[in-house]
């Protein structure tokens, strides 16, 4: 059987990154890696991937549409998986219109130039052919104290991310109803894991404490989100291509709903045990509840009794076993993180602007 072609957008990021890896370990497909390079994106996330001959790696803009559309044509893929995007909401709120770029114009071109290469393949290759978006459960706003989102829940982004989100979404909906491109939307809850770059949470908290510098916890610390494992959504994304019916989401959740000031505390009792002797220990001492994000979603969570049912998809950590992999990882590899906060971010405050700065 002939080894299938994959174009993967953002493919250097922390989820696309994960997903090539495990492709090309798999010997699933051949994988043509799309990524711009921005700050977040780091090459050496690609491990052993990098240099292995079913893996071409392209510096591009997705919004770039006569470069996407070559690529297209000379590598003739069976899939494309969308994860390029900006997805940080501390920064949409200091700067949104680099989103609106990237997730909803990027998108939109890539959608353009799929579905002109779409256009150009035989009938059996148009059965094949897949176009799956990564998407977020930010979409849908914020939960109460019960309930869990489902694929029918009624979008209502709360941020300049989600909103771009959420429009990235629609469009690739608008191109299946529309033009029948045979699209697959996923909707996942907070990712975690090794590779993370270390603006998110529990990257940042690993790295500060490891330093003895403060822990900020947003508000009072209560918020909830749903933790899923990156390599198990890596593993949902790709039943979900194999499988997934045409037109459909899927959501996907780890089942792991945590308060954010317990996966801080439970970080800090990893990073004390994991590094004894530490001068500032214990870590929970460095713990600062500051200023509540603008807008902050309370809780997010997951239903994912679609993908379940339709694709016998659940996830294989739990939260325990999945959070000391990700410490040891971070333990076990300074010299990655060194080389990826050596620009300009420093693990400085972001999401804090009171007013329009000069590159909105």
């Amino acid at each position: 059987m002939t080894t299938p072609t994959y174009f993967v957008t953002g493919g250097a990021g922390f989820i696309g990154s994960c997903f090539v890896r495990m492709t090309v370990s798999e010997r699933r497909a051949r994988i043509l890696n799309l990524d711009k390079l921005t700050y977040a994106a780091n090459l050496e996330s690609l491990d052993r991937a990098l240099h292995d001959p079913l893996h071409k790696f392209v510096q591009g803009d997705i919004a770039d549409r006569e470069l996407v559309g070559g690529l297209l044509q000379e590598h003739r893929p069976s899939a494309v998986i969308h994860f390029a995007a900006e997805s940080h909401v501390d920064r949409s709120i200091d700067g949104p219109r680099e989103f609106v770029q990237t997730n909803v114009v990027g998108t939109f071109e890539l959608l353009l130039a799929t579905r002109a290469y779409f256009e150009t393949l035989d009938e059996a290759e148009r059965a094949r052919f897949r176009f799956l978006h990564v998407s977020t459960d930010e979409v849908y706003g914020s939960l109460g104290a019960t309930g869990a989102f489902q694929e029918t829940t009624p979008y209502d982004p709360r941020s300049p991310y989600s909103a771009s989100k959420a429009a990235s979404d629609h469009f690739v909906s608008a191109f299946h109803h529309t033009y029948g491109l045979p699209t697959l939307t996923t909707n996942c809850s907070n990712n975690y894991g090794p590779a993370q770059f270390p603006e998110k949470l529990i990257p940042l908290v690993i790295l500060n404490a490891l330093e003895g510098k403060p822990l900020p916890v947003y508000g009072d610390g209560r918020n909830v989100r749903d933790w899923l494992y990156v390599e198990d959504h890596c593993r949902a994304i790709a039943r979900v291509l194999e499988g997934g019916r045409a037109g459909e989401t899927y959501n996907i959740g780890g089942l792991c709903e945590k308060a954010n000031i317990d996966v801080v505390h439970t970080i800090c009792d990893l990073v004390d045990a994991l590094r004894p002797g530490l001068p500032h220990a214990p870590c929970r001492s460095l713990i600062r509840f500051v200023a509540d994000r603008p807008g902050h979603d309370r809780r997010y969570a997951m239903d994912i009794g679609k993908i379940s049912a339709e694709l016998g998809w659940k996830p294989l950590e739990n939260f325990a076993t999945g959070i000391e992999k990700t410490v040891r990882w971070y333990l076990d590899h300074p010299d990655w993180v060194e080389r990826i906060t050596s620009g300009i971010y420093r693990r400085e405050r972001l999401g804090l602007s009171t007013s329009t700065p000069a590159s909105f």
